[in-house]
């Protein structure tokens, strides 16, 4: 029995010491950040991506045992796939923009069931269940495109409104919007549409809503990429009715056109992706220990003029 014992300790001491043995691979050797996002379909989440790649560079130059993995989706269902993956190859943080709240959800939870931090930017999941939630001022984005459309009508006149994907963000804009408007009985809203915050449906609407209507005082495209579509039809129609057009995001076209003094395009309020960049740095701190004190963390909408858009939005900060 003795020997038995010995031989065994020996053989076991021998396969601990040889090459290779009992060393981490390395991604377990690295602290991995997964970034999940929407494909870069129009000029918002061009946005994301651009500052996304940003992340990953200054998060990995700065912390020299960091590794972020972007993984980019077309499709709710897409981006599923690629957090299921991103599980599957080792992660210890995840930062997701989600494409869709509720199909996203049951994929996030899993996640944090693994002990893998989560946080969630811009759009809410159907649960609660992320450590951190990094999101834009949307209530704070409705009432100031609300009041800006006001002041542009001077409390009188019509508006249609292009609303954006049907999810909390857009609710939250959307009735901020709408309780502004309530303290203007002169204004009236003559319809609201969805426009999945896409250029081509701006483009569709405005066609419909002009066709509809004879005369239109003000529109909200509630997004800067569907306000050029909403322009493109607008002018193309040669009417002279709309006083203003307002989109939001704080995009360099629209930032262009308000620095070069459109008359129908003067104001925008900033909706910044650089959030997605923000929460990137933020998962990069809590996994190097930093507590998490407040789960929620707001980027404040602010309106963007000729006055201060060369100063302060253009063309660093704009997408």
């Amino acid at each position: 029995m003795k020997i038995n014992i010995l031989t065994a300790a020996v053989l076991t001491a021998a396969f601990t010491f040889l090459p290779g043995c009992n060393k981490k691979s390395p991604d377990q050797a690295k602290k991995i950040i997964g970034i999940s996002i929407p494909a870069a379909d129009h000029g918002w989440t061009g946005g994301v991506v651009y500052w996304a790649e940003q992340a990953k560079k200054d998060i990995e130059k700065k912390y020299p045992g960091f590794e972020v993995r972007i993984a980019t989706a077309m499709s709710s269902g897409e981006q599923v796939d690629k957090i299921e993956n991103l599980m599957i190859r080792g992660m210890n943080a995840l930062v997701v923009l989600p494409n869709e709240p509720a199909p996203l959800t049951n994929v996030c939870t899993k996640v944090t069931k693994k002990g893998i931090k989560l946080i969630v930017v811009d759009r809410n999941l159907t649960q609660r269940v992320e450590d951190l939630h990094v999101a834009g001022d949307n209530a704070g984005f409705g009432r100031a495109c609300g009041e800006v459309i006001a002041k542009k009508l001077n409390g009188k006149g019509t508006v249609v409104v292009m609303e954006g994907i049907p999810c909390q963000v857009n609710t939250d804009r959307v009735n901020a919007f709408m309780e502004v408007m309530k303290k203007y009985p002169g204004i009236k809203i003559l319809e609201s549409q969805t426009s999945n915050w896409q250029t081509e449906r701006g483009l569709t609407l405005m066609e419909n809503f002009l066709q509809k209507y004879k005369k239109i005082d003000a529109v909200w495209a509630g997004d800067d990429d569907v306000l050029l579509g909403a322009l493109k039809a607008y002018q193309e129609s040669k009417r002279k009715d709309v006083k203003m057009l307002l989109g939001g995001g704080g995009s360099k076209a629209i930032i262009k056109r308000i620095l070069d003094g459109d008359s129908l395009v003067s104001q925008t309020v900033t909706y910044p992706p650089k959030m997605i960049y923000n929460a990137a740095l933020e998962a990069a701190e809590i996994l190097s220990g930093k507590t998490i004190t407040n789960k929620v963390k707001i980027v404040p909408a602010e309106i963007i003029t000729s006055a201060n858009a060369k100063e302060n939005y253009y063309p660093d900060s704009a997408y």
